[in-house]
């Protein structure tokens, strides 16, 4: 059958063409995550950490207290003149930590730390100055231990970044592209037109799925060769099976784009409802860190949604190099919201 009397292959065709003729999707497929990874890339990148800024307020025993957190090298020591004053610069966020010394206690003057035990900086701060100032002070380890360092390719947080951002990008081209589509369409009355025509709602649907494959190779090969060129990010598993991984991910958001967008009849109603979507998985489902820092209690929702499924197996392929058996269980869940979505905005679906 010619694709001039195929009403799929057509608006396949005109769907194509349709986001090819729109530069702030393809900015948004094609440059976003780039320069995503780029700054994340970079602002993570495999070096020592920076020293803290730690507070030291002036009295006795500060200018040996300075000096001692200098040559640990791991602080930044900043005088404050007053207690006061150092207490404004920790409240305000321009020291993690604020140490004074207490004369007044025996056998011999001490340390006091000030500092917020919620924040993970700080604690890791008062362990940091506290070793300085004990080791000035001639303390001695009867157990002295030895470090290995180990820069390994995949445990670096640019590996961990970039499966994130691949499936963070499937799904917001999934969703927002075709949502986006159906509701510009039927705003414009296009949708209205197509009624007369002999096409079926399922040839309708479907080519806006199908769009996506076109660009869909592409923008999985500009995304990984980057992270691959630029960061040496590993890609330890097949890349088909990666191809895989990216189809069925990229099927299952399409499909919940056309379930969004199914009823919507206006921009910002589906622009809300594309966000009450989406953001609950930019949150929960581990795109810049793990998803297992949530409550254990919520892990089964959270290791339920497709984002947090196509995201593990996009880590457990890349930097695992597991086979399909080991990710069989993340792309079912993909599968079935993919045909659970299509299925469910094949029925609810309305021209008009």
């Amino acid at each position: 059958m010619s694709e001039r009397r195929n009403p799929l292959l057509v608006l396949t065709r005109a769907r194509i063409l349709e986001f090819v003729r729109e530069p702030e999707a393809l900015f948004w497929v094609f440059a976003f995550p780039i320069i995503m990874a780029v700054v994340l890339g970079f602002a993570f990148r495999d070096h020592p950490p920076d020293p803290v800024p730690v507070g030291v307020v002036d009295g006795p025993g500060a200018p040996e207290l300075t000096q001692a957190l200098s040559k640990a090298g791991t602080t930044r020591p900043q005088a404050y003149a007053s207690l006061a004053e150092g207490l404004e610069g920790l409240r305000t966020g321009k020291i993690t930590l604020l140490v004074e010394m207490d004369t007044s206690r025996a056998p011999g003057p001490g340390p006091i730390y000030h500092f917020d035990p919620t924040r993970p900086d700080a604690r890791l701060a008062r362990l940091e100055v506290d070793d300085a100032i004990q080791r000035a002070l001639g303390r001695t380890d009867p157990a002295p231990a030895r470090e290995t360092l180990v820069h390994e390719k995949g445990s670096r947080y640019i590996d961990f970044l970039l499966p994130g951002i691949l499936g963070l990008n499937l799904m917001g081209t999934g969703i927002w592209g075709v949502g986006f589509s159906i509701v510009n369409a039927r705003l414009k009355k296009t949708l209205k037109v197509m009624v007369a025509t002999p096409m079926r709602k399922s040839d309708f649907l479907l080519a806006q799925i199908l769009s996506r494959f076109v660009f869909l190779v592409l923008e999985v090969t500009v995304i990984l060769a980057f992270g691959v060129l630029a960061f040496q990010v590993p890609i330890r598993g097949t890349l088909s099976l990666v191809g895989l991984t990216t189809v069925l991910g990229s099927l299952c958001f399409a499909g919940i784009g056309l379930l969004v967008a199914a009823r919507a009849r206006t921009l910002e109603a589906a622009s809300g409802l594309m966000n009450l979507v989406m953001v609950p998985m930019w949150l929960l489902s581990g795109v810049f860190f793990s998803s297992e820092r949530f409550p254990k209690a919520a892990q089964p929702v959270i290791q339920a949604l497709p984002l947090t499924a196509l995201n593990n197996a996009l880590r457990a392929v890349m930097l695992e190099g597991k086979t399909f058996p080991a990710v069989f269980g993340e792309l079912l869940i993909v599968t079935l919201w993919g045909i659970a979505a299509f299925a469910a905005a094949l029925k609810i679906f309305r021209w008009q």
